[in-house]
Order: C-alpha cells, then sequence, then structure tokens
C-alpha cells in the first residue's frame, strides 16, 4: 500500500493556509509523505539553481534605460560566478576598469543606484524593474539628483559604498538578489547606506527584503525604500539609527 494512502494527516495543517513554512507536513509512519519529499527536494533544487543562474547585466541595463535612466554597466573584482561564491570580499569591490567608468558629475548626486546580481540574477530578473519603476516615480516627484544607475555583475552588499564614493552621492542603494531559500528562490533585497564609503558595516545600513509578489510587492518595497532615503537624506543617518517611523496604517496601505 502506498505511503500516502497511509499518511496522516496532522491536526495543525490548518496553519498551512497562513505560512509558506513548511509545517504541519504530515507523516507515513515514521517518516514524511513522498509527496513532501519529493516537495523538498524541488525547492531545494530551485534555490541551488537561481544561486548559478546566469546574469545578463546588458540585457538589464537596456530594460533601465527604457525608464528613461541612464546606465552605466561594471563588474566587481570576482572575474567569475565561482570566485563570487568562494570570494565574497572580491565581491564588495569593483575591478579597475569599472572604477575608471564611473564620473563624478559636477553636481554630486543625491542617490546613488546600483543593481546586482547578487546570489539569486532570478530575484533581479522577476523583481528589480517594477522596484525601479515605481521608485523613480517617486524620487522624479521629490526632485532628488540621481546617478546613473550602475548595474554591477558578481557583487556583494558593500560594493555600493565603493560606488557611491566615487560618485559623490550623499546616499546609495543596492538591489539584488538575496540568498534563495527552500520557499523562495527569487527574493529581491534592498540594502541602503548614508554617505557611502568603504569600510561602512551592516550596522550603518538599512534593508529592505524579500521583495517579490508572495512577500513585499515591489511597489510596497519601492515606497519603503524612497521613505527611508528620504528620511536618510534629511536627518544625515541610515542603519540601526534610522527607523520605518510611518504611521501603521501607512505601510499597511502601501503593501496592500
Amino acid at each position: 500500500m502506498s505511503d500516502e494512502l497511509l499518511a496522516k494527516p496532522d491536526p495543525w495543517r490548518r496553519l498551512r493556509e497562513l505560512t509558506p513554512a513548511r509545517i504541519a507536513l504530515g507523516r507515513a509512519g515514521g517518516s514524511l509523505p513522498t509527496h513532501e519529499q519529493l516537495d523538498f527536494q524541488r525547492s531545494h533544487a530551485q534555490a541551488r539553481d537561481a544561486v548559478q543562474e546566469p546574469f545578463d547585466p546588458a540585457s538589464l541595463a537596456a530594460q533601465i534605460a527604457r525608464l528613461g535612466l541612464p546606465t552605466v554597466v561594471a563588474h566587481s573584482e570576482a572575474v567569475d560566478r565561482k570566485t563570487f561564491l568562494a570570494r565574497p570580499d572580491l565581491g564588495r569591490r569593483l575591478a579597475d576598469e569599472s572604477r575608471r567608468l564611473l564620473t563624478r558629475g559636477a553636481e554630486p548626486p543625491d542617490v546613488a543606484i546600483i543593481v546586482s546580481d547578487g546570489l539569486s540574477a532570478l530575484a533581479v530578473e522577476r523583481h528589480a524593474i517594477g522596484v525601479l519603476a515605481a521608485l523613480m516615480s517617486l524620487a522624479r516627484r521629490d526632485g532628488w539628483r540621481l546617478a546613473p544607475v550602475t548595474v554591477v555583475s558578481h557583487g556583494r552588499v558593500a560594493i555600493e559604498d565603493e560606488i557611491g564614493q566615487v560618485l559623490g552621492a550623499q546616499a546609495a542603494v543596492i538591489l539584488l538578489g538575496e540568498r534563495p531559500g527552500l520557499s523562495s528562490p527569487d527574493s529581491l533585497g534592498a540594502y541602503l547606506v548614508f554617505d557611502p564609503r568603504p569600510g561602512r558595516t551592516d550596522a550603518e545600513r538599512n534593508c529592505v527584503s524579500n521583495i517579490r509578489p508572495a512577500g513585499l510587492p515591489p511597489a510596497a518595497a519601492a515606497a519603503t525604500i524612497h521613505y527611508l532615503l528620504g528620511e536618510a537624506l534629511r536627518r544625515k543617518i541610515s542603519g540601526v539609527a534610522l527607523k520605518d517611523e510611518r504611521p501603521a496604517v501607512e505601510r499597511l496601505a502601501n503593501e496592500t
């Protein structure tokens, strides 16, 4: 007899309607039901595939340009995906030739925007344009001076520090793929910092995470990023000193 027929439903199964977490899986004897085991293996494979997903910075830059934003394609010191995964430090630094591509304008920008593959190019391909489109609408409304969007292959979060400093920006924000999980191989993250410069710590950054339709929708993420950047520019702070102090009703309105 199939273990599916012998599987006993978990009395907490109704909780599965409220979360994507693997709870109330049931059991077949002393083991997981076959369909749950296969589902786990599929999700694990999707997460592994997302880490290795090829990234096409030129194609992404072309999509961003269609939003009316100038772009620059750059590279970190990690020369390929294998090096990027084994040497996180190289992903935090610009390659020399890419550093020379970035030029500081006559008037320093308020914000430098960076987009990178990070640990999931899939997340960037699916969600970055939606976030940028919504964010640009808000930034233009407020009259922010923006640097050309820097599209970086094999980048880590801290590469925004060097890029922001080279461009002379007051603040920097990077959109990149987060480490894939078993329920979200395509989760996008945004990290922002005031007064970017090498040596900034994670405590000096603000993070907006789990950007995806099943998590924080791109438009809502853009509203949160815009608010935090606006406060960072106004109060000249970021990280643990800066909180999302919008009224709860406003935050919920943006997320629905």
